[in-house]
């Protein structure tokens, strides 16, 4: 069992980075790794995880039952979906990205800032691509919009 346990995990990894796998799987092993997959099983256990080292609440059991209800919720209004990084934080980040305040980021910038908060599938052109600035307004929703797409495992 403990074999078959790590070859699952494996297949998890394989799938979550895209690696080589580390050992052929059996017929029932590809179905286990295909289910994650569709179920976006990993992305979801990544996300919770990540909430939890972030948060470190004091009852992690309550917490995750919270979030995976907060979840549910933002299915059905399609609003709200549990995520580590508000505006506040997204501002933050321009700023540091922005330190003489011009108000606004390069496109270089902004392509490393949405890969460094793990957004995986980002407007790559957003508004002000062209002139090679993109303003804290523009980076604010294309990283919000991302982290809400990335967060949404449902």
């Amino acid at each position: 069992t403990s074999l078959r346990r790590r070859g699952i995990i494996a297949t998890m990894i394989h799938l979550h980075e895209g690696s080589e796998p580390l050992f052929k799987m059996s017929k029932r092993e590809q179905e286990a790794a295909e289910y994650l997959e569709k179920h976006k099983i990993i992305d979801l256990m990544d996300n919770l995880t990540s909430m939890l080292f972030f948060y470190r609440p004091e009852r992690p059991r309550e917490f995750l039952i919270d979030q995976l209800e907060k979840l549910k919720e933002s299915k059905v209004s399609q609003e709200y979906s549990p995520c580590l990084f508000n505006e506040s934080n997204l501002d933050a980040l321009f700023g540091i990205l922005d330190p003489s305040h011009q108000g606004y980021i390069t496109h270089a910038q902004y392509k490393e800032a949405l890969k460094t908060l793990g957004v995986k599938n980002f407007n790559e052109f957003p508004d002000g691509a062209g002139e090679d600035r993109i303003s804290q307004e523009t980076f604010r929703r294309e990283a919000k919009d991302g982290l809400l797409r990335s967060a949404a495992t449902f």
